[in-house]
């Protein structure tokens, strides 16, 4: 049953690696999580100044400590021990990050990534500013079409992340979107990318495993 699981993970995952070099990305597939690891770091050298989107994806990979070993420069606002006002200073930073990891909430078989940010510092960091992105997701965020895609974000992504950030908003207790109007909403900024922005440098990196929400 695992062998055949594994297969079609990777039909999928070429099909969309096929489709995202199309749309002018960069990207590969891998069929585990450490041989991703293991590209992701061959792009970061000693002094970089790495910045980070907030992924689980990214963080079950390990690629903080990772790049903090090999003298790398982190750049994490989800570090909790940040003050506010720390916060703000990294996300920034990030902006301007020789290499930005992050992941994609979905990515349609078409190859386009589809995200929603409640601060948008993410998909602004996609889109234009660091040297090189690179966009880690697991065969469990590929959707058929942008349409299911934020299906996904209502019915996973969402409800998910505010449960992970602990947050009182209604899909916490739905386990979907309710399309809420609270202040502590996280669900602000929507993004479609269908092609590779035309002057930011993204390799997408599709993992024949599940990862993240």
């Amino acid at each position: 049953m695992e062998k055949i699981h594994n297969m079609q993970n990777e039909i999928i995952g070429l099909k969309v690696v096929e489709n995202l070099k199309k749309n002018s990305f960069s990207a590969i597939y891998f069929k585990t999580g450490s041989e991703a690891s293991d590209f992701i770091m061959s792009n970061i050298y000693k002094g970089d100044r790495v910045g980070f989107g907030g992924s689980m994806t990214v963080v079950k990979l390990g690629i903080q400590a990772k790049v903090a070993e090999m003298g790398g420069l982190v750049l994490d606002h989800g570090d909790i021990n940040l003050s506010p006002d720390e916060k703000m200073e990294t996300m920034r930073g990030e902006l301007l990050s020789d290499v930005f990891i992050c992941s994609s909430n979905a990515v349609t078989m078409d190859g386009e990534l589809v995200n929603i940010d409640g601060v948008g510092n993410r998909v602004a960091a996609m889109s234009f500013g660091p040297k090189k992105v690179i966009v880690v997701v697991g065969v469990n965020k590929i959707c058929k079409n942008e349409a299911s895609a934020f299906e996904r974000l209502e019915q996973v992504a969402a409800p998910m992340n505010n449960m992970r950030l602990n947050t009182s908003n209604p899909c916490t207790k739905t386990g979907t979107c309710m399309d809420c109007k609270a202040d502590t909403r996280i669900c602000r900024i929507y993004s479609v990318i269908k092609r590779k922005p035309a002057k930011t440098d993204i390799t997408v990196v599709v993992i024949g495993e599940d990862f993240g929400y």
